[in-house]
């Protein structure tokens, strides 16, 4: 179990929003915290503190150039996901990102896109794609919801259909959309599937709030996955310390 950090850009700007409020009106987007500090900023902070892994998402259009100052600064460092295609993926692999991320290219019109699934992953090739699988639980089941995390399609997320995706990935990253940005506590039923369910690095993201959700989430995966913090931080606007939170997984061997 390793903590990942996350930088989430909106407008250009570091920011910690609730991701159920994204749509084309910015005026009625929810925002937990805006940065004054660059993406690079949070990048080099990440790079010093030794984390690897994490994640930067560029939540709608006008981001791409404070993403890339953020995977200049940490080459190699850093994941990059949000509107990624087979056309830019490999610009954004050149500015220093380890993989791309991507939602919506291959969950298209509720459905798996199977052609963009294996357009994507013959470019970046296994080694450098990680596919996101946030979700949504509608009666008692998780589907992989995009559009913003608006739309459900109808893929749910079972052993047949995970054992599917990692012929193709390197590997996973799962928001719990009905908590993320909402500092409730991880999606407890959830989070232990997933362990349960998938055979590469998967990384959890949604409701963490403090050192106590950590322990709980180790114990109920058996730390076989990660997880990553968002708003809670207070490098985010939140009361956890982002220093506490660094220095537990190192204690515990997670770094």
């Amino acid at each position: 179990m390793k903590f990942r950090p996350c930088i989430d850009l909106h407008q250009g700007k570091v920011k910690q929003i609730v991701g159920e409020t994204l749509n084309s009106d910015h005026h009625q987007v929810v925002e937990n915290f805006v940065s004054d500090l660059s993406p690079a900023h949070y990048a080099a902070m990440f790079k010093a503190d030794g984390l690897t892994g994490g994640h930067v998402i560029m939540l709608g259009g006008g981001n791409e150039e404070a993403a890339a100052s953020a995977l200049r600064e940490y080459p190699g460092g850093l994941q990059i996901g949000g509107g990624i295609t087979a056309e830019s993926a490999a610009s954004y692999l050149e500015y220093g990102a380890s993989h791309v991320i991507v939602t919506s290219y291959i969950f298209r019109d509720g459905r798996l896109d199977e052609n963009n699934l294996q357009r994507i992953a013959s470019e970046t090739g296994k080694s450098r794609l990680v596919i996101d699988l946030s979700c949504k639980e509608r009666d008692g089941r998780w589907y992989v919801v995009t559009n913003q995390w608006k739309t459900f399609s109808d893929f749910e997320l079972h052993p047949s259909n995970i054992q599917y995706l990692e012929q193709y990935c390197d590997e996973f990253l799962i928001h719990a959309v009905d908590v993320e940005g909402k500092r409730t506590g991880v999606q407890e039923k959830l989070a232990s599937s997933l362990a349960e369910w998938t055979s590469i690095p998967t990384t959890y993201a949604g409701g963490a709030r403090s050192l106590d959700d950590l322990e709980r989430f180790a114990q109920l995966t058996d730390s076989k996955l990660d997880i990553t913090i968002g708003s809670a931080l207070d490098i985010f606007g939140g009361d956890l310390s982002y220093a506490r939170v660094v220095e537990y997984c190192g204690r515990q061997g997670m770094n």
